[in-house]
């Protein structure tokens, strides 16, 4: 359960701008499930390569995620949003796991979890976050560091990751909008997933986590210009029948 399409093995990425420190924080909240394409092992540090890395692209072919502050192989700690002190933040995503009573946008329960990834029957933590700026004419590149030692995999393999973490960059330092990685070229692609276009979906949303109350205050002006339309016509319809 998640704020997304899960029609499809896939592994998501959904960020969102901090509410407790917007100017200076992200979420990542991570859900989904995918198929290791080949055998590899995803590391602990390190630049980039599709064993742990990939290049996103959006609808409009466009491959840079970085709008500000471009990182230049920067590997950035992940800190997990429930050992951290975002009340609101943490409050937001705890209200919306399953009976938690908030219900435009439902995470799945392990959302309160640490971000973890697992691969076969090996876990490891999602520590830090790899991200690179590729310039003018080279793609953007994201990819995932775990705590420890090296997690290897197998092809064939089930991968998933659960978790949320807070990131020291803010949403203003990403474009809005969903990036797939891609198959077009073998390193473009990570491993751990399905070789297919899409298998990794990192949606950046501008916007926080929106609550209910304030689609219910939308939705009620909207309400209440329809009643204020509504009767102006009748009026106008039996002022017209009077005249006439």
């Amino acid at each position: 359960m998640a704020p997304i399409e899960q029609s499809q093995a896939q592994l998501y990425i959904h960020i969102y701008p901090s509410q407790d420190n917007p100017t200076n924080q992200t979420i990542w909240i991570f859900s989904g499930s995918s198929t290791a394409g080949s055998s590899h092992s995803i590391r602990t540090s390190g630049s980039y390569h599709n064993r742990d890395s990939w290049e996103p692209i959006n609808n409009n072919g466009d491959w840079h995620i970085f709008d500000a502050n471009k990182p230049s192989n920067q590997t950035i700690s992940l800190s997990s949003l429930f050992s951290s002190s975002n009340s609101k933040d943490i409050a937001s995503v705890n209200a919306r796991i399953p009976g938690g009573g908030k219900t435009n946008i439902t995470f799945a329960a392990s959302a309160t979890n640490t971000p973890t990834i697992t691969i076969g029957s090996a876990s490891g933590t999602i520590a830090n976050l790899f991200l690179d700026d590729g310039g003018d004419f080279l793609s953007d590149a994201i990819g995932i560091r775990v705590s420890g030692s090296s997690l290897s995999y197998s092809s064939g393999q089930s991968s998933a990751w659960v978790g949320a973490g807070i990131l020291n960059k803010p949403i203003g330092d990403f474009f809005a909008g969903t990036f797939n990685n891609s198959v077009s070229g073998s390193s473009w692609s990570p491993r751990f997933v399905t070789q297919s276009n899409g298998s990794v979906r990192v949606v950046f949303n501008s916007q926080a986590i929106p609550e209910p109350e304030e689609y219910a205050l939308v939705f009620g002006l909207f309400a209440l210009a329809f009643v204020f339309f509504h009767r102006h016509r009748q009026k106008k319809q039996r002022q017209q029948a009077t005249a006439s």
